[in-house]
């Protein structure tokens, strides 16, 4: 298979009015996807990898457990870093509108060695996540009716730990099928399970805000946690905010479906901003309102089943299943979501000959429209991860951990290079798109600042978090470090000695040679 070399960066796409393809020819790619996602379309992609009303449920609780409710102010600060990233993204949006963002952005700003590192480990990641957002069925479908605990009754961690693994793979087999039948399919149910998402989210904060019973000041209540330990409340809050580190992520999904969206230049920066605030609004109001309305702050439930306890004693049983109910399509749809980027993704490497099998793995199925057989891969490397773990309880906080550090270090390897090339007079916004101005700079370094800091407090090794029950084992508490080693020394490893020799735009993806 003949290859091309990979395209460098370009000045941008054309100004206003040109072609949606554009700026893919450009960067050397031939179109191949067909274009029918509008501008909800895409907001509905960023906000339903987001999807707040999934993560909110999923990791109430843990928050509460170990920042008490002053765990709340997390949120705010985890936007606030993130925010800085996602404004970085948008001017890449802007100018590089490609399939695969994080992959195609680093390799355009950072050079092929680091553009392969950002896209492995954004790629290892996605299928990671994957499996850790399946892994939210557990927490919700059996607390509505005990038929969904399939295995034994639910008493012990390892009976519920191997029930997640069979409701994750039910979800996981779901939105293959989804993915493999083409975008528009998925598009059209990421849309309406997003709209029923964001009315039942808001239909939440009132009903939430109808039942409070105390002031705002318990949000400023620790309830003692962290006395005794070497960094006092600082350390307990520091675990806390992975609650939140952990949900406000994956805004960039809408700019990775730029060569399937309409004026995706202009419409995906502000896509990705709108997907952020909304989320950062909505589920601020849902977090605030259940530790305000929820009858005693101190109840074991609450540390236990999280807010699904709160909507349930607050709200009564009837209209508390219903919006468990509206939890369930909010997983569904983020599943779909993480699913549908990661596709993406590995047809943006497989592109480029960047991973074995390339020309197989970017073949666009003639009917589908989509590359299929990375959906069929993504799938079953999410339920392998699944069925490898079915008998560990700590299962939900290992996975989700590991998979947002990776997250997390994929978009420093976008933000460093941006700096760098900042730094060096080498960077400048595509003309009449989204620019930060004189603010990109020191925005630019807040965004490498905070994505440094938080990825070594996530991969801190606490056993909270990587061996929360015993007995204790030294490589479960490293097991972020070990496992993220791994698949970053391993994966660069098989690129530098391997695959780096083929890489290159495969010839029958390559834009036409312009006479």
């Amino acid at each position: 298979m003949t290859a091309t070399e990979p395209a460098g960066p370009s000045p941008g796409p054309r100004p206003e009015g040109g072609h949606d393809d554009d700026s893919l020819t450009e960067l050397g790619y031939r179109p191949e996807l067909k274009r029918t996602l509008g501008n909800f379309h895409t907001f509905a992609a960023g906000v339903s990898y987001i999807s707040i009303l999934t993560g909110t449920f999923q990791l109430f609780y843990f928050g509460v457990s170990h920042g008490g409710p002053a765990y709340w102010w997390s949120w705010p600060m985890v936007f606030a870093g993130q925010l800085m990233v996602a404004l970085c993204f948008c001017e890449l949006a802007g100018r590089y509108p490609v399939a695969g963002s994080v992959y195609n952005w680093s390799k355009l700003l950072g050079g092929p060695h680091v553009g392969w590192l950002g896209g492995w480990m954004m790629m290892t990641a996605t299928m990671v996540s994957l499996s850790a957002v399946a892994l939210a069925y557990q927490i919700t479908l059996p607390q509505i009716s005990a038929w969904f605990q399939f295995i034994g009754d639910g008493s012990s961690g390892t009976e519920r730990a191997a029930n997640a693994v069979v409701l994750g793979s039910i979800l996981v087999l779901f939105t293959t099928l989804v993915n493999g039948f083409g975008v528009k399919l998925m598009a059209r149910i990421n849309s309406a399970g997003v709209a029923i998402e964001l009315i039942a989210a808001i239909v939440l904060i009132l009903l939430l805000a109808a039942h409070i019973t105390r002031g705002p000041s318990a949000v400023m209540e620790t309830y003692g946690l962290g006395s005794g330990e070497h960094l006092g409340y600082l350390g307990a809050f520091l675990t806390a905010s992975l609650a939140s580190a952990y949900v406000m992520y994956g805004f960039d999904t809408a700019s990775s479906l730029g060569e399937e969206s309409l004026n995706p230049a202009r419409n995906a920066p502000r896509a990705i901003l709108r997907a952020l605030v909304a989320s950062f609004i909505i589920g601020g109001f849902i977090l605030l309102f259940a530790l305000l309305a929820v009858e005693n702050l101190q109840a074991r439930q609450l540390s236990a089943q999280g807010l699904q306890y709160v909507v349930l004693s607050t709200l009564g049983e009837t209209v508390g299943d219903i919006v468990l109910w509206c939890v369930v399509i909010a997983i569904t749809v983020c599943a779909l979501a993480v699913h549908t980027a990661g596709i993406r993704l590995m047809f943006a490497m497989a592109r480029d000959n960047n991973l074995p099998g390339g020309s197989r793995l970017a073949r666009v199925h003639p009917r589908f429209q989509t590359p299929l057989l990375p959906a069929i891969l993504i799938g079953l490397v999410a339920v392998g991860i699944l069925v490898i773990n079915i008998n560990q309880p700590q299962i939900f906080s290992v996975v989700t951990s590991i998979a947002i550090i990776m997250i997390y270090i994929a978009y420093l390897l976008v933000t460093v290079p941006m700096l760098m090339r900042r730094l060096r007079g080498e960077w400048t916004p595509a003309e009449g798109r989204f620019s930060l101005g004189r603010l990109g700079l020191p925005v630019n370094v807040l965004a490498v600042l905070w994505g440094v800091g938080m990825s070594v407090n996530l991969a801190w090794p606490r056993a909270e978090v990587y061996n929360a029950s015993g007995p204790q084992h030294w490589y479960l508490r490293w097991g972020a470090f070990l496992f993220i080693g791994a698949v970053a020394l391993g994966g660069f490893a098989y690129y530098w000695f391997v695959q780096r020799k083929h890489t290159g735009v495969l010839a029958e993806h390559a834009a036409p040679a312009t006479p």
